[in-house]
Formats: C-alpha cells, sequence, structure tokens
C-alpha cells in the first residue's frame, strides 16, 4: 500500500507496482519507504522513495495525466543540499 497526502489529507491507496522508464523501481540496499505527495503544488504527486543506504529520499516527478508515469529520479534538497536522514 502507499500512503499518499493531498492538500494536507493522508490517505491509503490500492497497491500497485511502481516503474520509471518502464522499470520497477529499486533502492538497491534494505526496503523502499515510498509516499505519494504533491511537494511541489503542481497538482500531481511526486513519488517520495526513502532508501536505507545513505539515508537519501528519491524524488521522482509524475510526468502522467490519468496515471502515474515516473522516469528519473533526483534526490531530495533542502537549501541546494541534497537531504539525507539517519539510518540503521
Amino acid at each position: 500500500m502507499f500512503l499518499a497526502v493531498f492538500g494536507g489529507q493522508l490517505a491509503f491507496g490500492a497497491p500497485f507496482q511502481v516503474t520509471a522508464a518502464g522499470k520497477a523501481i529499486t533502492v538497491g540496499v534494505g526496503h523502499a519507504a515510498p509516499l505519494l505527495a504533491d511537494i511541489d503544488g503542481d497538482g500531481k504527486a511526486e513519488l517520495l522513495v526513502g532508501q536505507f543506504e545513505g539515508g537519501k529520499i528519491r524524488v521522482y516527478r509524475d510526468h502522467g495525466t490519468d496515471a502515474h508515469v515516473f522516469s528519473d529520479f533526483s534526490y531530495l534538497k533542502a537549501g541546494g543540499k541534497e537531504v539525507s536522514v539517519d539510518f540503521g
């Protein structure tokens, strides 16, 4: 299941395999921690995927219209620097 945030409201969505550029999203070491949220206010949910290794958060922008379409990711940044969270 995915936890999604829209307009400040949390909602669980039905499970589905998430892909980017036609391939399943993997984070290498450990388990992914996905969250759908519109973090840039464009009305489309970005996919945020926390990864155990390095404590970084991947951001996949939604390029779809009627369905989620993700491609390449960038790491979440704040103040121009990549964000990481404690892990382990």
